[in-house]
This record gives structure tokens, C-alpha cells and sequence, in this order.
């Protein structure tokens, strides 16, 4: 007879199979790399899926072998243990040459991208990202244009404490900025983080870009968005850095080439300070009879 306690376990798992077996909670179980929008994080992606597989392989050869071994050689079957001490040269050798082998499969690929990821030579614009609680500052170098990235108002609104606003009725909900860092497809990128107070981390799935932002150190990566790859892609700061952790979003909107430009000059416009008023003759005489 089933009794309460277990009751309301099968309960919970029946409650919790049927949210699995959902295509809302499958959407949401996404649990492998994503492959990215950059030709650095498919190699990336290529890389971890060759690991895993591996391991794959290793661990059904392992454990295949003890299972067989438990099943064949047990005391029903009639086995008995061998209490001498055996040595097996060939054994020994073929189980330290292999694993090397393993090894230096997995190493040699892995070498290259971590050369390749560290690379950031020929960058075509080159962005200053500074960490604040809770925000991010862009600053374009070479262009003279700054930006600095806050949690959209719609979201912070929603997430106060009695906001009677339904989180989910708001689009992109903590997910979105009022100012994006905006970069142009098919340029290779480069990004110098640092942080102004303490440690964050600037993190973009589809760009393979987690790095570091530390307050007195300067921090270099670099990207270059396929040129048909153009959208926005979304990321987090992924260092514990203070209490509003959590909502300081990054949003990085690709644009092409020609709109890219277009926006940057509109920047630098706005940037201009308003030109002081024109002093006319007349004005100026008269000025100077009041005088």
C-alpha cells in the first residue's frame, strides 16, 4: 500500500515528466554549445563535439569491459580470484600508449583554437569595454563615439519589488538594453575590457566571447560576425559582481557594413556640442553703445 510520502513523490515526478515531455520545457533544455555566428566559434563548437564524443567512446569501451567482466567472471559462474600477483608488459604498454594518443589527438586541435581565439591581429575597429555596476560602456575608439548600455526601462520596471507588471508581457524581459553595442558583419572586431569598480565578465554565446573585465587590467578578444549573420545576440555578465548581478544584460546588434557607418556618423553628430548662436553687426553696436 502506497503511503502518503510516496504518493507525493510519484506525484512530483509524474508533475515533472509530463513538464519535460512539453516542447515549451524542451525549448528551454538546450544544454549543448550553441555554434555560433563566427567562423571562431564553429571551430570552437567542432572542437568541444569531437571532446565529447571521445569521452563518449572511452567511457562505453570502460564500462562495457567492467560490466562484462562482472557478469562473466562472478563466483555463481563458477570463478575464482587469482591472488597472484600478475604482471602483463604487453598490457601495460598498450594502456599507457593509447591514453597518450588520446591525449595528444585531443591537444594538437585544441592548441590551434586556443592560438587562433588569442589572435588579434589585422582588427578592423577596435571597442574599450568598461563594467560598471550594473552597466556597460562602449567606447569606439578610433571614432570618438561612446556608449553606455543600461537594463531597458521596461524591464527594470517590471522586476521592482510590487510592480503589479507581469514580467511575461514584457518582450525580452532583462534580456534587453536601451543602448546596444552596435558592430558591423564581416570585420574582425576587437574588444579591450576592463571594469571600473569590480569584476565582471563579458560574456556572448553566439560570438564564443567570455572574457574577463577586472578593474586595472586591460583584457583583449576579438570577433568577426559572418557577413550573412547579421541581428541581434544577446549575452550576460557572468562574474557575481554586486547585488543587481543579474541585470546588467549585453546586447550586441550586427549591422551591415554601409548601416554600420551610417549609424556611426549619426553618433558622432549627436556627440557635436550645439554651435553657440551667431552674433550679428547690429547686435554688436548696439552692444557696444550700451557699453
Amino acid at each position: 500500500m502506497m503511503t502518503k510520502n510516496s504518493a507525493k513523490v510519484a506525484s512530483y515526478l509524474s508533475a515533472g515528466a509530463l513538464a519535460l515531455a512539453a516542447s515549451a520545457a524542451h525549448a528551454e533544455w538546450a544544454l549543448n554549445m550553441t555554434q555560433g555566428v563566427t567562423d571562431i566559434s564553429r571551430r570552437i563548437y567542432s572542437l568541444h563535439m569531437l571532446m565529447l564524443w571521445i569521452c563518449v567512446a572511452i567511457g562505453v569501451f570502460v564500462f562495457g569491459w567492467i560490466i562484462y567482466s562482472i557478469l562473466s567472471f562472478r563466483k555463481s559462474q563458477g570463478a575464482v580470484p587469482d591472488t597472484r600477483m600478475v604482471h602483463n608488459t604487453k598490457a601495460e604498454v598498450i594502456w599507457t600508449v593509447i591514453p597518450v594518443l588520446i591525449l595528444i589527438a585531443c591537444a594538437v586541435p585544441a592548441a590551434r583554437t586556443l592560438i587562433e581565439t588569442e589572435n588579434a591581429t589585422n582588427t578592423e575597429l577596435t571597442i574599450r569595454v568598461t563594467g560598471y555596476q550594473w552597466k556597460w560602456g562602449y567606447d569606439y575608439v578610433d571614432a570618438g563615439v561612446n556608449v553606455l548600455s543600461t537594463l531597458d526601462h521596461a524591464s527594470n520596471e517590471a522586476r521592482q519589488l510590487n510592480s503589479s507588471i507581469d514580467p511575461a508581457s514584457v518582450p525580452d524581459y532583462l534580456l534587453n538594453v536601451d543602448h546596444p553595442l552596435v558592430v558591423p558583419a564581416g570585420t574582425k572586431v576587437r574588444l579591450l575590457l576592463t571594469a571600473q569598480d569590480v569584476i565582471h565578465a563579458w560574456w556572448v554565446p553566439a560570438l564564443a566571447v567570455k572574457k574577463d573585465a577586472i578593474p586595472g587590467f586591460i583584457n583583449e578578444v576579438w570577433f568577426k560576425v559572418d557577413e550573412d549573420k547579421t541581428g541581434t545576440y544577446r549575452g550576460q555578465c557572468a562574474e557575481l559582481c554586486g547585488r543587481d548581478h543579474g541585470f546588467m544584460p549585453i546586447v550586441v546588434e550586427v549591422r551591415s557594413k554601409a548601416e554600420f557607418a551610417a549609424w556611426l556618423e549619426q553618433q558622432k553628430a549627436a556627440a557635436q556640442p550645439a554651435a553657440a548662436p551667431a552674433v550679428t553687426a547690429d547686435a554688436t553696436a548696439t552692444t557696444g553703445q550700451t557699453g
